[in-house]
């Protein structure tokens, strides 16, 4: 047996260690709750809300109808609204993968707080659109200009 291996462990880096593990688990604790700006967002008021279809046409573009009115609101050409295709294709991949069909439309929100919020009810998967930026929040916005608001 060489030399090290009957040297003890230094306690005090086990305390220090575990004391550091405590520390953080308690500072984690104290800061969740504590954080208003998290609990004023998540108590935005809706401002606008639409249902919305999304259907391929036979030519490659996204048709986006009001699912109340059946209203045709946008025709999404091949090759723009990447940021738009990319979500959607998202969304319709968990769907497929659940077993869903695409009978139940997509609700998109927008909160008193500017924050914008699309939700499949299929799945209750629910995407900040917000959080991709400026030019991408808008272009879910301008699709939420042109549908039948919900009162």
């Amino acid at each position: 047996m060489c030399e090290i291996d009957r040297k003890p462990f230094p306690r005090a880096a086990l305390f220090g260690a575990g004391a550091l593990v405590a520390l953080s688990i308690a500072a984690a604790a104290w800061v969740r709750p504590s954080d208003a700006a998290a609990t004023a967002a998540m108590q935005a008021d809706v401002t606008r809300s639409a249902q919305l279809r999304f259907a391929d046409a036979t030519d490659g573009a996204v048709i986006v109808s009001d699912a109340r009115t059946a209203r045709v609101v946008a025709r999404l050409a091949p090759g723009t609204n990447g940021f738009v295709r990319g979500v959607m294709r998202g969304m319709a991949r968990d769907r497929r993968a659940r077993g869903i069909g695409d009978e139940t439309p997509f609700s998109l929100r927008e909160l008193s707080d500017g924050r914008l919020l699309l939700r499949d009810g299929a799945t209750g998967r629910e995407i900040t659109l917000h959080a991709f930026g400026a030019d991408n929040r808008a272009a879910f916005a301008r699709l939420l200009a042109e549908a039948e608001p919900i009162t």
